[in-house]
């Protein structure tokens, strides 16, 4: 069992802590269980849209599967964000240097600089207080453009509702693409509204559109990406020819349904490979029979 601490400051956005405990609470409904906190330096936290939120003083004991997110504040600039104490910039600190993952949403970006986490790493945060952010902490490297970032266990993301996709990037990260497919679909969210962003995964770069054919075999594919998926058992779920399926899939996203596994495997792959597993073990967890496709497919993607 993963903890998820929420940070709470005052000003909070709802959304900013609503949309990621909504992604790790309904990914817990379908057997990943998630214990959820909320911690703040006031019991009472009154939050930007005038709902008052009550939070705990002590942080529970962390480990390095934990995750510590900090909701984002309203604030017109980042000089004029709420402050925070040195215990608790403390306590963010101390989680990365263990080994735990520290995130943000939005303004929140500012935590995470004042707590020391942003020097020498890529980071994130609303395109309106970007520059400011660049210019209050010059050690960090601020990514323009971007719904989120990931450095060494520090995730950044842009702001509201792009914590729900920082959200589901962890997910698909922890468990696969898969479990964060139903989590999405179950959230009723089938995109990210960035599709150039390198963070981004296949799949939500490729589910901005509204076929609900490609949309039904995309689901089919996602809970099933490391196991043979033939044309014809895709159309036959979904009651259309293989060529027609082809054609509307293409049409859709831009790939075949067989290239869009193979994006989804690779993409799986990598992920597992920069956590210290060989390509050949990388290959089998996937779906591949041994690491010649990988290595195609890695090839071809550099």
């Amino acid at each position: 069992m993963s903890h998820v601490v929420f940070f709470l400051v005052p000003g909070v956005h709802l959304l900013d802590l609503a949309g990621p405990a909504q992604v790790f609470s309904t990914a817990a409904d379908f057997g990943h269980p998630y214990t959820l906190t909320y911690v703040a330096e006031r019991t009472e936290v009154p939050t930007a849209q005038g709902v008052p939120l009550v939070a705990g003083l002590d942080w529970p004991e962390l480990g390095p599967e934990d995750l510590v997110v900090v909701p984002g504040w309203r604030a017109v600039t980042l000089a004029d964000s709420p402050e925070i104490g040195a215990a608790a910039l403390r306590a963010l600190r101390d989680h990365h240097a263990r080994g735990g993952t520290v995130a943000s949403v939005c303004a929140a970006a500012e935590a995470l600089g004042r707590a020391g986490l942003l020097k020498g790493r890529r980071c994130t945060t609303h395109h309106d207080v970007q520059d400011e952010l660049a210019r209050r902490h010059p050690g960090a490297t601020v990514v323009r453009d971007v719904l989120l970032t990931a450095d060494d266990r520090v995730i950044t993301s842009a702001g509201i509702a792009s914590g729900i996709d920082l959200a589901l990037h962890l997910v698909a990260g922890r468990h696969g693409p898969a479990v964060a497919a139903k989590v999405a679909r179950d959230m009723v969210v089938y995109a990210r509204r960035n599709g150039h962003d390198a963070q981004s995964s296949a799949m939500f770069r490729h589910r901005s559109h509204l076929d609900d054919t490609v949309h039904h075999v995309q689901d089919l594919i996602d809970a099933r990406f490391d196991h043979p998926l033939p044309l014809p058992t895709l159309a036959s779920a979904v009651g259309v020819s293989e060529r027609t399926l082809t054609r509307l899939f293409t049409r859709a996203t831009g790939l075949t349904p067989l290239r869009y596994q193979q994006t989804l495997r690779l993409e799986r792959a990598q992920h597992l490979i920069s956590h210290g597993a060989t390509l050949e073990a990388a290959a089998r967890s996937v779906g591949f029979e041994d690491a010649r496709m990988l290595r195609r497919l890695r090839a071809r993607a550099a």
